[in-house]
Formats: structure tokens, C-alpha cells, sequence
């Protein structure tokens, strides 16, 4: 079955980008990134940000606005079987050419696990952030992959967020 992603969560204040790969089914179902409870990102926002994260959804989204963090997925469309990255096929890129024409004070890009980062280098190319930093960081996904890292070390990785916060 094919699956859409969501729009991104961006504006002109928005310094940096982080990349998902695709939305998990529930999150599909829900309408909002990392809608897993069982997921790792909320909480290492809240651990990075100092800042109590609420069940609130459009809150949670306001606090990334707040501190210059948008969100998108590397990947618009594909057939997947369940949540998992390793069942995505035929996958369709993002279009990044134009987001990064619309919001040129990005300043970097963080690929949320692998599979993000292998789709946007596959299909859109890394040269298309010249002038801009980016990394490949660990997975906040609950299901332990090939880089298992505790959640502390994944926190400790994340913290690279902090120097593109307002």
C-alpha cells in the first residue's frame, strides 16, 4: 500500500532541519511526527530543550517553532508493510530543491536514523546542502536496529541540536 507522508513543520525562523525517513503508521494514523509514545524523540527534545514536553500536540509544535527546529521526512511517498524503515520500497523523494529555495536560513540538516540520511543522498544528493551542516544521527525509533544506543547516548548524540537553538 502506498503511504503519503506529512507537510513539514517549517517557517522562516526555522534554523534547523530534522529529517525522518517516514512516519510510522500509528504517527500516518495520528496526523503528527513521532506519534509513537514508545518513540525517543519528545523526550530528547524535552532532555535537550530543558522543557517539559506535553501530550499536546499543537504545544510540542510550538515549542519546536519556538526554538527553530522544523521537521519533514526525506522520503514523500512509498509501499511499506507496517512501520518499519527495512520494509519501505519504491520510495519517493521530498522535494528539497524548492524547501530549501523557500527557507534559505536553514542552516543544517539532521537525519533522524539511516535511513533518512541513504534516501536523501540517494535521491536528492548531498550537494544540495553546500553551505549548510548537516549529520546522521542515531534513530529515536523504539525498535532496536543494527546501532543500538541506549537512551542516554542517543540524548548525548542529539545534543549537536544545541547549537542551532534560539
Amino acid at each position: 500500500m502506498r503511504q503519503n507522508s506529512l507537510l513539514p513543520i517549517i517557517d522562516d525562523d526555522t534554523q534547523v532541519l530534522i529529517l525522518g525517513s517516514m512516519p510510522s503508521v500509528q504517527s500516518l494514523e495520528k496526523q503528527q511526527y513521532y506519534g509513537n509514545a514508545r518513540n525517543h524523540f519528545w523526550p530528547i527534545i524535552a532532555a535537550i530543550t530543558g522543557e517539559n514536553i506535553t501530550e499536546d500536540y499543537a504545544q510540542r509544535i510550538a515549542l519546536l517553532k519556538e526554538q527553530g527546529i522544523g521537521l519533514w521526512d526525506a522520503i514523500q511517498s512509498c509501499e511499506r508493510q507496517g512501520s518499519l524503515d527495512a520494509n519501505i520500497r519504491n520510495e519517493v523523494a521530498n522535494d528539497f530543491s524548492s524547501l530549501f529555495q523557500r527557507y534559505p536560513q536553514i542552516k543544517a540538516v539532521l537525519f533522524n536514523g539511516a535511513k533518512s540520511f541513504d534516501v536523501f543522498k540517494r535521491h536528492v544528493g548531498l550537494e544540495i546542502l553546500a553551505g549548510r551542516d548537516y549529520e546522521k544521527m542515531p534513530s529515536t525509533s523504539p525498535i532496536p536496529g543494527k546501532n543500538i544506543k541506549t537512551f542516554e547516548q542517543k540524548i548525548e548524540a542529539w545534543r549537536t541540536l544545541e547549537q542551532y537553538l534560539k
